[in-house]
This record gives C-alpha cells, structure tokens and sequence, in this order.
C-alpha cells in the first residue's frame, strides 16, 4: 500500500516538551514550598497529560487538591510553553523529507488544542503539518481510533496510507485500532519498568532518523 501520510503523537514523539513541563512542575512545587524534583524522575509522566505530571510531583495530593494543583499547574505551563521545547534531533530532517517526497505529515495527540495549537506557532510548526487533531478536537481520545481516522480525513487520505508514530501503549492501540501500521518511539518518555516489545508494532525506533530508515527499507519512500 503506497504511504501518503506519516501521523506522530507530540509530546515524547515529535516534540521534546519535557523540559517546559518539569520546569512548570517544579515552579509549581516552588510555590507549594517545596524542593523541585529531578528532571529523570518526572519525565516519563509526560507522555501521560498534566494530571499524571501532577501526580507525579505530589504524590500524596487528594482528589481536591489535585485539581487546584493541576489547574495551577497548566497555568504556569501556559506561560512557558516554548522556553525548551524543541523538535527531537533528526526530526527536522524527517518532516523535510517526508515533504521532498510529497507524503504528508499530522499530528495527534490527547494534548488540548488550547496548548498545541500555541506550542506549534510559537515554534513556527504549524504550517508543516496537513492536519493536527488534538485531544479534545473530537469526542474522542487516544487509544480510541478516532483522532487518528479524523486526522486522515482532514489530510485527504485513507487510514490505510497512513502509519502513526508514537511514543505510549495507547498509541500503538489507537493506531491498531485505526488499521494503522504503528512505529513506536523508543527515544521518547517511556518508564524504564516498560517493555514496548510488548505492544506488538510494526517497529521501534531508537531516534527519529530511523523512521526514514525503516521508511525506505519497507519500500515507503
């Protein structure tokens, strides 16, 4: 099957957000009075929204506060979106030559389109993108396929011509379930007690050159 689009999950797949959200945990910690915590500790939260960076930093928060905590928190982290976050290296170089070679590119990820859509403009992304779904564009959320067979019908091509790339268990079962090869990122913020061989991909890359690798090895480019 010919590939026309290559969709990436954002926060641990295409983008390296980690920074800007430990950075506005800890903040966060600071104004609770507390020490801020080691960056590898709370980066495998990432991938997994606000309210498990959160639960990450305060672990001992109950419901109530977690929410005013986990208000605050996007707050802080609204206000630093881009002070870190940079593409991952060698992600330049893919969406470049998925452009040379006339295959698209998307985004879908569950994070609310209040902070992709001004993460992508304050780095100047947005335009390299044919569609970008996130979590609360439609009813549903990853690992539901819907984000992703929205986001091919936004890009004009069938969910057969596309592949997904990301970095959560959740992914790959979207993508599964969207009969959608899936790529996972291995590069990206996954605990070291996870074993993603488990997940049953198509593949698994270790930076992001190798997807163009995988891409012409597999006749897809």
């Amino acid at each position: 099957m010919a590939l026309s689009a290559v969709l990436f999950d954002l926060d641990g797949t295409l983008l390296d957000t980690a920074p800007d959200m430990v950075g506005a945990l800890n903040a966060l910690r600071a104004e609770e009075s507390l020490a801020p915590m080691p960056y590898d500790t709370i980066r495998s939260a990432v991938s997994h929204g606000s309210a498990r960076v959160v639960k990450a930093g305060f672990p001992d928060a109950n419901p109530e506060c977690s929410t005013r905590l986990q208000q605050r928190f996007l707050e802080i982290y609204r206000g630093a979106l881009s002070r870190e976050t940079r593409l991952f290296p060698g992600m330049d170089e893919v969406l470049d030559a998925l452009t040379r070679r006339r295959i698209k590119s998307g985004i879908v990820t569950n994070k609310p389109a209040w902070l992709t859509e001004p993460l992508l403009a304050e780095l100047g992304l947005r335009a390299r993108f044919a569609c970008v779904v996130s979590g609360d564009t439609v009813a549903e959320r990853k690992p539901h396929p819907l984000p992703l067979l929205h986001a091919a019908a936004l890009a004009e091509v069938a969910p057969t011509e596309c592949i997904y790339v990301g970095d959560a268990e959740r992914d790959v079962q979207a993508a599964h379930a969207a009969a959608m090869p899936a790529l996972v990122a291995n590069y990206g913020y996954l605990r070291s007690d996870e074993d993603s061989t488990r997940w049953a991909a198509m593949a698994y890359l270790t930076r992001p050159l190798d997807l163009l690798d995988w891409l012409e090895t597999n006749g897809r480019l």
